[in-house]
């Protein structure tokens, strides 16, 4: 059977299974193509806030001898991402609701959700930065009424920044999200990964025992705390594997699988529209590891070489000497482009994202039931009103972007144990067993949750000040 084309049933709910919305599923890339979206969304909300400030502030502080522990970050949390995107496929489950029923329980919330509204704290430092970087980079580029890193001029371009978001983003909707993603990662996936393929023309060229050297799995003590809060934050990190799960289902996974009668039809659309998100999956992870790797060689590459580490409100200018010194002063005003298009895909899909996460939170305590369509998009377009405003005025307090970012990114780490947790255990009592993966797949998830685990049992360990390597 064809299957129908994929905007057939954008008005019904997709977070309602019945049998109306069945669709059979697509075979081959070639005809998943047009079905492909979420990851997509993914890399935009991945590249902004770990690439362009955490993994170029890894890079500047360690050299490239850290190389590895970037590729390992890409692709370690994979296993997890699909695995989670399995149960949700198969159940069209949203994330907060499934954390919500791994005991132990207190009342009407899970010690999960507990957790995550500590993440949210965390969160609104990250993305903070975003706005306070993205909003320096613009007043770099156009200053308004003289030092475009004095009080007027930043002030300015944070209040522009959170009334655009908000007006842009008001109506939250899933294809308005996913086309401005696709723009956004395509635009700075090509000028990214272009100039770092550059490089070894210019001065600041790097060689193959650069490259050696980086894949030799050292760890310098100096460099512990930017590698974890890099690892928490590069890759899919707690917050994308959560937010994943909503864009699964709103792209229409869930509901063209439909409800699980037990039958042999059922089955079989759940494995295939399960193989169309491995395929968007296996995208988003060659998009965003691309990127991550060229951030990181800009930063080790032209950064460290000078002893320059990104910090404070001068960020953007220090990240900018990746472009200036490398191809010449012309290059500022392209870098401040490209950054402001590489911060702002992470807002773009931060918007939308957390707000849908966020009124699941309220749900999972019986402040509104989610099934019911009206209210819930009302409760997540007043977050997407709330939060923007938030996040500015974080920034505009702290003004340390690159600070803000990394404390994002060490509790993100954090988050990951309870990710794995809940993986594992909708895995084992919600998953169809007929849709459990292979030996192959469920190996690479063991390793996954091995090296997950061990890296975020250290990361809270040291952020408690309980183990440092080092110290």
């Amino acid at each position: 059977m064809t299957p129908e084309r994929p905007e057939a049933s954008s008005d019904a709910d997709p977070y309602h299974l019945d049998a109306t919305g069945i669709r059979e599923p697509p075979v081959g890339w070639r005809d998943s193509l047009k079905y492909l979206g979420p990851g997509l969304i993914l890399s935009a909300s991945i590249v902004g806030s770990g690439e362009l400030i955490a993994t170029t502030t890894a890079g500047a502080q360690a050299g490239f001898v850290i190389l590895w522990l970037v590729l390992f970050s890409c692709a370690v949390k994979v296993a997890v991402q699909i695995e989670f995107a399995r149960w949700t496929i198969a159940t069209g489950t949203p994330a907060l609701s499934g954390y919500n029923r791994v005991p132990p329980r207190f009342g009407r919330i899970g010690w999960i959700n507990l957790l995550f509204g500590v993440m949210v704290l965390a969160k609104v430092l990250q993305i903070g930065g975003i706005v306070g970087g993205t909003a320096i980079a613009l007043s770099v580029l156009l200053p308004i009424g003289g030092d475009a890193l004095g009080e007027p001029s930043r002030t300015i371009w944070h209040v522009l920044v959170v009334v655009v978001t908000i007006v842009v983003l008001r109506s939250s909707r899933y294809q308005l999200v996913e086309r401005g993603a696709i723009t956004l990662v395509v635009a700075f996936s090509v000028m990214t990964v272009g100039i770092a393929l550059g490089l070894p023309f210019t001065p600041w060229g790097y060689s193959l025992g650069d490259l050696v050297s980086g894949l030799t799995f050292e760890l310098p003590p100096a460099a512990i705390g930017a590698a974890v809060a890099m690892f928490g934050i590069t890759g899919v990190g707690a917050d994308e594997i959560t937010m994943y799960n909503y864009w699964c289902i709103e792209k229409g996974y869930a509901r063209w699988v439909g409800p699980n009668d037990g039958s042999e039809a059922w089955l079989r659309r759940a494995k295939g529209w399960t193989r169309v998100m491995y395929k968007d999956a296996l995208l988003s992870m060659a998009v965003y590891t691309f990127a991550t790797v060229a951030f990181f060689m800009m930063g080790a590459a032209v950064l460290h070489r000078q002893d320059l580490v990104p910090r404070g409100n001068e960020m953007v200018t220090t990240l900018a000497r990746m472009y200036t010194d490398a191809l010449g002063p012309w290059a500022m005003h392209f870098y401040l482009v490209g950054a402001i298009a590489v911060l702002g895909s992470t807002l773009w899909v931060s918007v939308p994202s957390h707000s849908r996460m966020y009124a699941n939170l309220l749900s999972t305590v019986g402040v509104f039931d989610w099934k019911d369509a009206r209210t819930r998009m009302r409760w997540v377009r007043g977050f997407g009103i709330a939060l923007p405003i938030v996040w500015g005025l974080a920034s505009l307090l702290m003004s340390q972007p690159v600070l803000m970012v990394q404390i994002g990114g060490v509790m993100t780490g954090i988050f990951l144990l309870a990710v794995l947790v809940a993986t594992w255990y909708l895995r084992r009592t919600e998953t169809d067993r007929r849709l459990h993966g292979g030996t192959a797949a469920t190996t690479l998830l063991v390793l996954s949750t091995i090296a997950i685990g061990i890296l975020g049992v250290y990361t809270m360990l040291s952020t408690l000040g309980i183990f440092v390597i080092g110290a």
